[in-house]
């Protein structure tokens, strides 16, 4: 029966019934959902608003009923409404009038409210707790290869030398920053919205923050109609994924750079690679291309949250229903991504030699070359032209700066000297770069050791 009846004089039509419901996707939310009944009952037995008889009668049902659930005895009706229909139905067949009692006080739209806030609290620690396990695995491999010199790139072109340690830390402090916005998310939306009702809160005497307490909310909503209304988390959570996509797509165009042949940086592991159907040679990064696939797919979820809420007046419309398909995709696909990305990334094999020798072959330590120049007291302007024109040299000559003989230098200027290849080793270049963010190798050991130690065995955790 629908929690609705009365006011009708017969039954929903079948279609308009498919088209109404929410248990296809609410469903998740059983454990949820019986445990805010399940607080909402005894507090309403200890504020007196229903008998403390009642309550333990409709508490001890309850549990019975997600022991049920968690262990197959029980299965979720399809044909029902949504899931809250579902679980008051089965309470009341199960102990009789006191279940009816249950939903004194409430409505379904503070208690939809409350079962997504506890299902996305749960799911934001979750989240969180992966990206820490890529951070980690990132800063193991950024101690490995603080020295490993490889070029970094500006427009897709070698600009200057760097380490491969340096480059995956970039991505450490990313997936950082998306921890600390999940965290951050999960921290605004920690308020108790039951006890709001429909709109306009009850009559009852409830006691709101005791609710809060048994559930774990850090505070109680402060208004009634915003409490049933707001849906901003599920848009901060959905952002916050959208950010961590986004992230994850440039690390992986990155990886798929990195392990062609044209710059043979990395090898996947086998685990983690397809082949060919028709092309026996081919090692594919398919994990890498899926997940740069899929994040058009979380932007498009975020979108779909926007555009429900921008123009719904106060207070719950039943646009609202289509919240939950979109933020549960946005949080099941960065789960999904993160839990063959983080094994696929740790056991990726970086390849020194290689980087080592785009790096020496790109001219990426021109820059160090001018600087030597400035030292001997020209102007940066006159050692930049000077430095380009010892680049175009090299390439008609096939040399690099490091190879190329100091007559060469000394004839298209004459205050080179020896000294000249220490300045442009790239070695030298890398360990000379040791301001605080720079790549040298003591600055990317400090860093990956930091970012460890500021790891908590917390869900959630801010970075500074």
């Amino acid at each position: 029966m629908k929690l609705w009846a009365g006011r009708f004089s017969k039954e929903i039509d079948p279609k308009t019934n498919d088209f109404n419901s929410s248990i296809p996707f609410d469903s998740r939310l059983f454990s949820e959902d019986i445990k805010g009944s399940i607080a909402h009952a005894t507090m309403l037995g200890a504020a007196g608003i229903i008998s403390k008889q009642d309550a333990d009668t409709i508490c001890d049902g309850l549990q019975g009923i997600l022991a049920d659930l968690q262990s197959g005895k029980l299965l979720i009706d399809p044909n029902v409404e949504d899931i809250h229909t579902f679980v008051e139905g089965e309470l009341t067949q199960r102990i009789g009038l006191a279940g009816k009692r249950l939903h004194t006080a409430r409505s379904r739209n503070d208690q939809v409210a409350l079962d997504i806030r506890l299902y996305l609290k749960v799911q934001c620690d979750a989240l969180c707790g992966q990206l820490r396990q890529l951070v980690e695995v990132l800063c193991r491999h950024a101690l490995s290869y603080a020295d490993a010199v490889m070029p970094g790139y500006t427009h897709l072109q070698r600009a200057q030398p760097i380490t491969f340690g340096h480059h995956l830390l970039a991505y450490a402090e990313m997936f950082l920053r998306d921890i600390g916005r999940l965290c951050d998310a999960k921290a605004r939306m920690d308020e108790l919205p039951l006890g709001a009702g429909a709109l306009a809160g009850t009559t009852y005497p409830l006691d709101r923050q005791m609710t809060a307490d048994l559930l774990g909310f850090a505070r109680v909503t402060n208004n009634s109609l915003d409490s049933v209304a707001d849906r901003d988390f599920c848009v901060e959570i959905a952002a916050a994924i959208s950010l961590a996509m986004v992230h994850l797509s440039r690390f992986s165009e990155e990886i798929i750079l990195w392990c062609s042949w044209e710059f043979k940086f990395v090898e996947l592991d086998d685990a983690f690679s397809t082949g060919s159907s028709i092309m026996p040679q081919k090692k594919n990064p398919d994990i890498a291309e899926l997940v740069r696939g899929k994040s058009g797919r979380v932007f498009g979820d975020l979108m779909a949250l926007l555009t429900m809420l921008k123009g719904l007046p106060l207070a719950y419309n039943k646009d609202m229903q289509e919240d939950k398909e979109a933020v549960f995709d946005a949080v099941d696909t960065l789960r999904l991504c993160l839990t063959a990305f983080i094994p696929m990334v740790e056991t990726m094999k970086p390849i020194p030699e290689n980087m080592r020798k785009a790096a020496a072959k790109g001219f990426i330590n021109a820059t160090d070359c001018a600087d030597y120049l400035v030292n001997k007291g020209l102007a940066f302007r006159d050692a930049y032209k000077i430095t380009g024109s010892l680049v175009a040299l090299c390439i008609r000559s096939g040399h690099t700066l490091e190879s190329l003989p100091l007559e060469d230098y000394q004839q298209v200027c004459d205050v080179f000297d020896d000294a000249v290849y220490d300045a442009i080793s790239l070695e030298r270049c890398v360990n000379g770069r040791n301001v605080h963010g720079a790549p040298a190798p003591e600055n990317v050991r400090a860093q990956a050791k930091r970012i460890l130690d500021s790891l908590s065995g917390k869900e959630c955790m801010s970075h500074d």
